[in-house]
């Protein structure tokens, strides 16, 4: 696939744009320091080989857009606790690897404990349905996600399930951004949104970044054009010192995004601070149920304790989802911390940035 980048037709006009803007701007012999919000465009970056084309001129920084990757040690350790509990437990099958403190749900599975995969959370209505004990679903995502989630609670209210419960562990974007350019300690010089996640918000919630801060943003899609439109923007914004939330991903993402989406989350959720990997607990950064739907809520209908939390001792996943390191920084990366046997959840998911940067190098 590296090997076709710069063959590409539709991409090879942008290259060169892009290369002729970095030579006009103020900015020539120093990179630019771009983070991708979005573990789907960390994966694209590396896969299509922007960072190799681009070494010179762009740095890409991860930021915390993979939802298994910012999930606390502590929430983990509270969904094996869960497993352990007898309850069966509903889970998207990246959160299967990822390790707790003293465990993982794979090892409680292999110990016997009831742990179904779902590719949707609607499965989970069908497996209330066909099951004896309480189901708990592990509710991990954001905005793309949060939708559906908020379908099955309705739905399980509509049809009257009483075995089903969720554990409540999403997060939303905007309010994270805002946290993260308050603490950074890396240099933004721009900001490549996320596509999917904007489908659902729009793109004003990120207008604070550019007023506030002065960093550009660029709303991009995940094919190599779309980053590379992307790239573009912001480059042009860096030069012209105009920065704004510019949206090259127009097909998919309206100013207001979906509103019909975003009126079924609130109907269902409400604000709550959470915890992130890697930033602690962030404010109104997460969603918990709304009282009407208490009896929903697994927190509420479980008495959850757990052992003490440790987070994987050499692991710094919280360090690279904060854009302050690379995976190739951690001792243990491609040693002991592969994608067949992860320390910590970067490795896990396929959105995160050290199985990532396994599958593609540099």
């Amino acid at each position: 696939m590296k090997n076709q980048f710069k063959d590409n037709p539709q991409l090879l006009p942008l290259l060169c744009k892009i290369d002729k803007l970095i030579e006009l701007s103020e900015r020539k012999g120093k990179r630019f320091n771009f983070m991708e919000i979005c573990g789907t465009h960390t994966v694209s970056i590396l896969k299509h080989g922007f960072r190799s084309y681009f070494k010179d001129k762009i740095k890409f920084i991860s930021g915390p857009g993979c939802p298994v990757c910012v999930t606390s040690q502590k929430d983990m350790d509270r969904v094996i606790a869960l497993a352990k509990s007898g309850v069966k437990i509903a889970t998207f099958g990246d959160l299967i690897k990822v390790p707790g403190s003293h465990s993982s749900l794979e090892e409680q599975q292999a110990l016997g404990k009831q742990i179904d995969v779902v590719y949707s959370p609607l499965d989970c209505l069908k497996i209330a349905e066909n099951a004896d004990e309480e189901v708990v679903f592990i509710a991990v995502g954001f905005e793309t996600t949060i939708p559906v989630i908020a379908s099955l609670v309705l739905d399980a209210e509509r049809m009257n399930i009483k075995n089903l419960s969720i554990l409540a562990i999403i997060k939303t974007i905007p309010n994270a951004l805002k946290f993260l350019l308050a603490n950074l300690e890396t240099e933004i010089d721009g900001f490549i949104c996320p596509g999917h996640v904007s489908v659902i918000i729009g793109e004003q919630p990120y207008n604070i970044i550019p007023e506030k801060y002065g960093i550009p943003c660029a709303i991009a899609g995940f094919d190599p054009v779309d980053i590379a439109l992307g790239i573009e923007s912001l480059i042009t914004q860096i030069k012209d010192k105009n920065p704004i939330v510019a949206n090259r991903y127009k097909r998919m993402v309206k100013l207001d995004g979906n509103p019909a989406a975003r009126n079924l989350i609130n109907e269902v959720f409400e604000e709550d601070d959470v915890d992130w990997r890697g930033f602690g607990k962030v404010p109104a950064s997460g969603l918990k149920l709304r009282k009407r739907f208490a009896k929903f809520d697994a927190d509420k209908k479980f008495d959850i304790k757990v052992e003490t939390t440790s987070e994987p001792k050499g692991c710094i996943c919280g360090e690279i989802i904060a854009g302050k390191k690379l995976p190739a920084e951690c001792q243990l990366f491609a040693k002991k911390c592969t994608p067949d046997s992860p320390v910590g959840p970067c490795m896990v998911s396929f959105e995160g940035s050290c199985a990532a940067f396994y599958k593609y190098g540099e």
